[in-house]
């Protein structure tokens, strides 16, 4: 049992609101050389009879969705959302640490694209791009349901970038939430404007975030405020000497970051954020 205790893809980044939905568009200016893509695309395509997780589906409206398991069946639950890429190893190797945590949590992945997976920084911004955000949401919802339906009380919401944002969308239109923890991504809001979020909030940056309008350090700081207004419970951290999507640690996710130019490592400033983590969902989802 675990206790608690960069720049990113391109060199231009901007923030895009929508009239309908949230989202960023990035102008790329480095992509993954063909060896290193054929290395990813390994690593997302990996066989899963051996994963630790298991598959279920949840029914929202008329739609389907399958989602990753992990944890104790009557431990409180965490909802745990991707990144632009998609249901891939990383999110992974979040989500089965989060369910070791302190004396356990019940972690589960939505598939919020339904089975596909970005192999690059092009694939993934096309996915993105393409995402229902409104639709995420209400997956969410449902995701929320299910783990309260199936052994846990309490329930949180935690993503990374584009789950970050969502994650903080959950603590303003999806009641069930109890907690929720955002790294590095704030919804437009078109989509759910943080003042008026319900659920505590508590939220990461990097000092070096160059995602204007998304995660840079005025976003971060902007987010505060409105969580102040907001009433609800909250703590919102900078991290200096890092950049976007510091939270990927991994041999393989650090070698993807590197691989798109991305040299800002901080093991001490990840576990700071984990320790952080640990006691903010200990503190809103114990019984």
């Amino acid at each position: 049992m675990t206790s608690c205790g960069s720049r990113i893809f391109t060199k231009t980044l901007f923030y895009k609101s929508q009239s309908s939905s949230t989202a960023f568009s990035i102008a790329r200016t480095h992509f993954l050389s063909s060896s290193s893509l054929r290395q990813i695309r390994a690593m997302a395509t990996q066989p899963t009879a051996s994963s630790p997780f298991k598959k279920v589906q949840i029914q929202r409206d008329n739609t389907t969705f399958d989602a990753y398991v992990i944890g104790k069946d009557d431990a409180p639950g965490i909802v745990v959302l991707q990144e632009w890429w998609g249901v891939d190893f990383e999110i992974k190797n979040h989500a089965q640490k989060i369910s070791q945590f302190d004396s356990g949590y019940k972690a589960l992945i939505p598939d919020l694209y339904r089975g596909k997976v970005g192999l690059d920084v092009a694939e993934a911004q096309h996915l993105m791009d393409g995402l229902d955000w409104q639709g995420a949401v209400k997956d969410i919802e449902a995701s929320v349901n299910w783990l309260k339906a199936n052994g846990s009380q309490k329930v949180g919401v935690t993503g990374y970038c584009m789950g970050g944002a969502l994650a903080i969308a959950s603590s303003v239109l999806v009641p069930e939430v109890d907690a929720v923890v955002a790294f590095y991504g704030v919804p437009s809001p078109e989509l759910a404007d943080p003042i008026h979020a319900k659920a505590p909030v508590q939220a990461h940056f990097g000092e070096l975030d160059s995602f204007v309008g998304f995660s840079d350090v005025k976003t971060g700081k902007a987010l505060e405020e409105k969580l102040k207004a907001s009433g609800a419970p909250h703590e919102v951290y900078i991290y200096p000497s890092v950049g976007h999507a510091f939270m990927n640690s991994s041999p393989e996710g650090v070698e993807r970051r590197k691989n798109m130019g991305m040299k800002d490592e901080d093991a001490a400033a990840v576990e700071l954020a984990w320790t952080r983590f640990c006691a903010w969902m200990s503190r809103f989802l114990s019984v």
